[in-house]
């Protein structure tokens, strides 16, 4: 069984308790990896305050080639790392795949916002007060940036805080979800061996609740990015005091079928952004609110397509649905569907427990809104399909959520999709697309529980620096 050492100060780091990861399909073992202690959680902290002193006065070209070499390293073991990543977080391989390729991306757009770090010139004269004056703002790094991520997207997700992190200047502490910790471990080895110096990202795992209430608490921290659930992120927040805090929360995307929909084109569309991972994705597809007229065409194609879906073991390149993360995760989302039925909803498709945390993928027609699989965030591999009269009715459906990351509209009519685009309340809307659609360019964030700030490497960078003004005299 391989052993997964921490990653601090530019060494490897071990303790005396150790953790087994599992994949999750089988629960066959894939390595072992140690629980941070408190002193080890300081001394990654105390690396990463040293190290910021450096990241700051590190060129940006220097920043920008370090990335690069990480992103040309990561491509060179690009099938080592997605058979990792579908290890242990139970994602099919092929999708596993597209994740260390969109991580490949995530790398290249920050090195390119290595180079894009300016301010602007101030005219002070436009004021009375101000001629004889010229000014300027320059963006400066925060310092140390804490970043906790979560087990679906193990080597992707955390790209996304710690490349725009280092583009800007930053050392970072990486706390990666307890389930998944093996992508991180292997991605740190990666950028050491690109040059990154020493203490810049310092990678510990253990107990999410201790090491990221330590993080928030410490004064050295300048940040905290973290993506999870809304009850610990809203925790974080509250312990952070004036730290900057980016929160990528909960969700449960919807989508609406105007009468006009290309049902030909939006069906395959809803039903991957619906069961990829296993819905185990922040914008799965999770409500669907079809119009009257054509709500049971789309329900008998949409759940056909669901039904020819192939699960299986992750390696399994035909594999199209896996497990879920842990078997109790597999029983919670069950309760849901059978609490939905109870309450009236029909079960059309799915919804049988498989293997170990399998769940076969579910539809679920006429829900009730009240349910919690329709008003909170599933996270697993079932789909709420509800049928609506006007298009004022699906609005106030998908806004009646506490939610709000992205949601969609499949519509030929111009005005229908923008005045759906201008009325949901998110911080993506698409048009003709799945809501799980992400390139990772662009701003990528959520309002109301979904969480606060924004990613996307420009964006993250944005929010890991702060703006100084310099003031001359002349």
């Amino acid at each position: 069984m391989a052993a997964f050492p921490m990653w601090i100060g530019g060494r490897e780091v071990t303790t005396a308790q150790r953790r087994t990861v599992l994949l999750p399909f089988d629960g066959s073992v894939v390595g072992e990896v140690f629980e941070a202690t408190p002193e080890v959680v300081d001394q990654a902290l105390a690396s990463a305050s040293a190290a910021a002193r450096v990241m700051r006065a590190l060129p940006r070209h220097e920043r920008s080639a370090i990335l690069r070499r990480a992103q040309a390293r990561l491509l060179a073991s690009r099938d080592e790392m997605a058979r990792t990543i579908a290890s242990e977080c139970g994602k099919p391989i092929r999708e596993a795949l597209l994740e260390v390729d969109r991580a490949v991306g995530t790398l290249g757009f920050s090195a390119e916002e290595a180079h894009r770090l300016t301010g602007e010139v101030v005219p002070l004269d436009a004021s009375p007060a101000g001629v004889g004056r010229m000014a300027m703002t320059v963006r400066e790094p925060l310092g140390v940036v804490a970043a906790i991520t979560p087990f679906n997207f193990p080597l992707n997700l955390p790209m996304h805080k710690i490349a725009p992190a280092l583009a800007a200047g930053n050392a970072v502490v990486h706390k990666p979800a307890s389930w998944t910790p093996l992508a991180a471990l292997r991605m740190a080895r990666l950028f050491a061996e690109s040059g990154l110096p020493e203490g810049a990202l310092n990678v510990v795992t253990g107990p999410g609740g201790s090491i990221g209430e330590r993080l928030a608490l410490d004064p050295r921290v300048a940040m905290i990015t973290f993506t999870g659930s809304a009850e610990v992120g809203m925790r974080l927040r509250s312990l952070a005091g004036m730290k900057k805090v980016t929160l990528e929360l909960g969700n449960n995307s919807a989508v609406i079928i105007a009468g006009d929909a290309d049902l030909e084109a939006a069906t395959p569309r809803c039903v991957t952004g619906s069961f990829a991972h296993s819905g185990q994705v922040c914008i799965s597809v999770q409500r669907i609110f079809v119009e009257a007229s054509v709500r049971d065409e789309f329900l008998e194609r949409f759940a056909a397509d669901t039904r020819r879906l192939r699960i299986g073991h992750p390696l399994d390149a035909q594999t199209d649905v896996s497990s879920l993360i842990t078997e109790g995760e597999a029983a919670r989302v069950s309760e849901w569907i059978e609490e939905a039925r109870q309450a009236g909803g029909q079960l059309i498709t799915g919804g049988r427990r498989m293997h170990r945390a399998t769940l076969e993928p579910a539809v679920v027609a006429e829900a009730p809104d009240s349910v919690r699989l329709s008003c909170q965030e599933a996270f697993g591999p079932v789909v709420c399909l509800n049928g609506y009269h006007s298009l004022e009715e699906a609005i106030a459906r998908v806004n009646a959520s506490p939610y709000g990351l992205q949601a969609s509209i499949f519509t030929r009519d111009l005005t229908t999709a923008f005045r759906a685009a201008q009325q949901v309340h998110v911080g993506g809307f698409l048009i003709n697309e799945s809501p799980q659609f992400r390139v990772d360019q662009m701003p990528y964030g959520g309002v109301k529980q979904s969480g606060m700030g924004r990613e996307g490497p420009k964006y993250a960078v944005e929010e890991m620096t702060e703006p100084k003004l310099i003031i001359w005299n002349t």
